[in-house]
């Protein structure tokens, strides 16, 4: 089987312009790479790939179609080849983000399509998807409710999208439908931050909104998949980590000015308490004051260090 490095050293040659699939250098300014995470969907993997291509026949876009095979043991990557796509192969199962990483690292068009392999995502949508991203960094399908979840995992789902809802300030119709179309360059840029798991839709969400970028929600059909699930329940509890962590890293003041808060009533509390009934300061509460105001104090600075690298980004884009 092909290699990572001998197909991203063709790729490297490739740079040179964008070609068309019949050899033609392409004048077109918009292009984009579809970015396909496949593991053990040898089932599905040919017909979406024969799907998508159908799809682009019809459109005024150079495309490619990159299926990153995450380890698979049943020849999804050679089905996938078998029709038309350009394989990148893990040695080993690495992961959902870490899959989407090296096809994001690996594509050259200008926006990047991202969709599962499993056949919950309807190619025929791909063209809304697309007309939205002439104005939109990102567009991102919004799914009915938790449709096409599993019932077990509808409640975590739920509340996942009310916690990000809330630590971000902003209503997101859906939190990691994978299903996504965005601007290579942003991608890039966000790429460091970026997890190895299932957590890749979400991380990708919430800093696009954080960072002020323009984001587009698309209502979508989807259907039940094909095949089983990989998703955890200990993903879940990672993701609500990830989202406190996301939203310090580009809104800190939102995590550190409630913690000040909380610890300055609790401070005050037994303040007033150790007065009004030992007639002295309690301990617990100058220690509670003490920490909202290193709260406090903690938060101005990291958002000053937050809006600093914020600005040294865009200058460098």
């Amino acid at each position: 089987m092909e290699s990572i490095r001998d197909e991203t050293q063709w790729d490297r040659n490739r740079l040179k312009g964008p070609v068309a699939k019949s050899g033609v250098v392409n004048t077109m300014t918009e292009s984009v790479s579809v970015i396909i995470p496949a593991y053990q969907e040898r089932a599905t993997i040919g017909e979406l790939v024969c799907s998508i291509q159908n799809v682009f026949s019809s459109l005024p876009y150079a495309f490619e179609i990159i299926v990153v095979d995450d380890g698979s043991t049943d020849g999804t990557g050679d089905a996938a080849r078998l029709a038309g796509a350009k394989v990148l192969t893990h040695p080993y199962n690495k992961g959902y983000g870490a899959s989407l990483k090296t096809g994001v690292r690996f594509a050259v068009y200008r926006t990047l399509l991202l969709l599962d392999a499993d056949g919950q995502h309807d190619p025929k949508d791909i063209p809304r998807f697309l007309a939205e991203r002439s104005t939109f960094d990102m567009v991102v399908g919004a799914r009915k409710g938790t449709a096409g979840s599993p019932f077990w995992r509808k409640p975590g789902k739920l509340f996942l999208g009310w916690l990000a809802n809330r630590l971000t300030g902003i209503r997101i119709p859906d939190l990691n439908c994978g299903y996504r179309a965005l601007d290579r360059e942003m991608a890039l840029r966000f790429l460091p931050i970026m997890p190895e798991g299932f957590s890749f839709s979400t991380t990708s969400t919430i800093a696009a909104f954080k960072a002020g970028y323009l984001v587009r929600y698309l209502p979508i059909e989807v259907t039940t998949r094909n095949g089983r699930s990989t998703v955890r329940a200990r993903d879940g509890f990672l993701t609500i980590l990830l989202i406190i962590r996301l939203v310090t890293l580009f809104a800190p003041l939102t995590v550190f000015l409630p913690a000040s808060l909380v610890s300055f009533l609790v401070g005050a509390f037994f303040t007033v308490h150790g007065y009004m009934y030992y007639g002295e300061a309690s301990v617990k509460g100058l220690i509670a004051l003490l920490a909202s105001v290193q709260f406090f104090l903690f938060g101005v600075m990291v958002d000053q260090l937050v809006a600093v690298r914020r600005g040294e980004s865009i200058g460098h884009k």
